[in-house]
């Protein structure tokens, strides 16, 4: 298991576009930071459903012969990362069922907490499963319906389901789009023409060259057909509770997320890092790539100078599955390397965006020593995570988070090898990624502070 924070997935879907497909590998392309271990996309030509999933990056599931062979002008991908169901293709989304008005695919970004409860109910009631992904129980609830259409079931069902998810599903002619109630995760709408675009960060709808449409907003979902968008409501809008962490770390960051530039936000929480937890030093530097904005948002604050001291080679797979704790630390040297000639003697702050196990906090700290550096400040742009996530992001247990096991920053830098070690507060993380700052936040930080924003169905 790595060491980061992992989003579970994206989804991407289009309605009426000769290039359905085409624009759908784009879009998923765009997404590939929220999944990489496998990819699918299900077209519909009006009247049957060509798909394709497999394991493995969007360029490895899909080559230009079976992107030809996925004919149709409405289509729904995804890119996974599994953090309910074994990393099987038999769990590669979008899922696809036969129903009693046809076909029927879904792709769903986010997790279910009521997933087992409506699981077991369903067992006794002689459903058989395919997969062992929450995303199926969407499906079975909607063979059980007693609503007769599609269209009048789905929204039935979303009041039944829990938790976090940002939904596309569509028969042979008909998509619908939904988002929860907290709208926990993000999902944008676009244009292109007269062709609607669904996508869950908008850096995927400026890879098709869809223009922004709006946010969709929670509880709301949207039918899509020959007759155009109707929307309505399958639940009143809770407090809203979209995740922060998409913010810090998950989203891309030339993405927008509900009207809030990501790039912009990071840089804000370096700014607030350096006004909370200032510290003497010759350089800051970043940890590729996502702490880079807020690294340059605590040099601009802080005044000291910014480099670059740590160079990424994108070309190296995830180190977590090495066998050996030799060969992990062999897999860091190679994904990150240090810039002796920029570190040799210096006095360094390291902007991060996050620790969660601390064991890569570690070697980086190592590697930075290594290179000559005098002094390391270790600088957090989040708070500490404290608490596992339940809403679609693959997070340590409670007992195997750093925070839990070691409460206090001094001995937590301690233990990483740093001279010093300090993390944003929760009111600085608010201050930046809040949209009004309302007294009542409208962000999810469970897992930094425990006040989840629903019922966990935990047993």
């Amino acid at each position: 298991m790595s060491s980061k924070l992992q989003e579970e997935c994206g989804v991407f879907g289009i309605f009426n576009h000769p290039k359905a497909a085409d624009l759908t590998y784009y879009g998923l392309h765009a997404l590939q930071h929220r999944g990489q271990e496998s990819a699918g996309i299900v077209v519909s030509d009006g009247e049957r459903f060509n798909y394709h999933r497999g394991m493995g990056l969007v360029t490895q599931v899909f080559t230009r012969d079976i992107l030809n062979q996925l004919n149709g002008t409405m289509a729904i991908g995804h890119v996974r990362y599994s953090t309910t169901g074994e990393s099987l293709v038999r769990n590669a989304q979008p899922l696809v069922f036969k129903y009693r008005e046809g076909d029927l695919a879904i792709a769903h970004n986010g997790n279910l907490v009521n997933a087992n409860f409506e699981r077991k109910i369903l067992h006794e009631q002689g459903s058989i499963f395919q997969t062992t992904t929450d995303t199926e129980i969407i499906a079975h609830l909607l063979a059980r319906s007693a609503k007769k259409h599609f269209e009048e079931a789905a929204p039935a069902v979303l009041q039944r389901i829990e938790g976090a998810f940002a939904l596309l599903m569509m028969t042979e002619k008909k998509m619908i789009i939904a988002l929860d109630p907290h709208g926990l995760r993000p999902l944008s709408l676009g244009k292109i023409g007269d062709s609607y675009v669904a996508a869950s960060e908008t850096c995927a709808l400026d890879a098709v060259d869809a223009r922004f449409w709006r946010d969709v907003e929670p509880g709301e979902w949207l039918l899509i057909d020959e007759n155009g968008v109707q929307t309505g409501r399958f639940a009143t809008q809770e407090k809203q509770s979209l995740c922060s962490f998409e913010f810090v770390y998950f989203a891309r960051a030339d993405s927008m997320i509900r009207g809030k530039s990501v790039l912009a936000t990071r840089k804000e929480l370096g700014q607030i890092l350096a006004e909370e937890h200032p510290v003497e030093a010759d350089i800051v530097i970043g940890v590729p790539e996502s702490s880079i904005p807020a690294a340059i948002g605590y040099a601009e604050q802080s005044g000291v100078p910014y480099e670059i001291g740590l160079i990424k080679n994108p070309y190296v797979g995830r180190s977590f599955i090495e066998p050996t704790q030799e060969l992990r630390e062999l897999a860091v040297r190679l994904k990150l390397s240090a810039v002796r000639d920029i570190l040799d003697g210096k006095r360094v702050v390291l902007v991060d965006d996050s620790i969660v196990r601390g064991t890569t906090s570690k070697r980086i700290v190592q590697l930075i020593r290594q290179a000559g550096a005098k002094e390391v400040h270790v600088r957090i742009s989040s708070p500490m995570v404290k608490n596992p996530c339940f809403y679609g992001v693959d997070m340590p247990t409670k007992e195997e988070l750093f925070a839990s096991k070691v409460e206090e920053e001094q001995a937590m830098g301690h233990l990483i090898g740093a001279d010093s070690l300090a993390f944003l507060s929760n009111e600085g993380l608010l201050k930046a990624v809040d949209v009004d700052m309302a007294e009542i936040p409208n962000r999810c930080i469970a897992c930094f502070n425990g006040a989840y924003p629903t019922q966990l169905y935990l047993k």
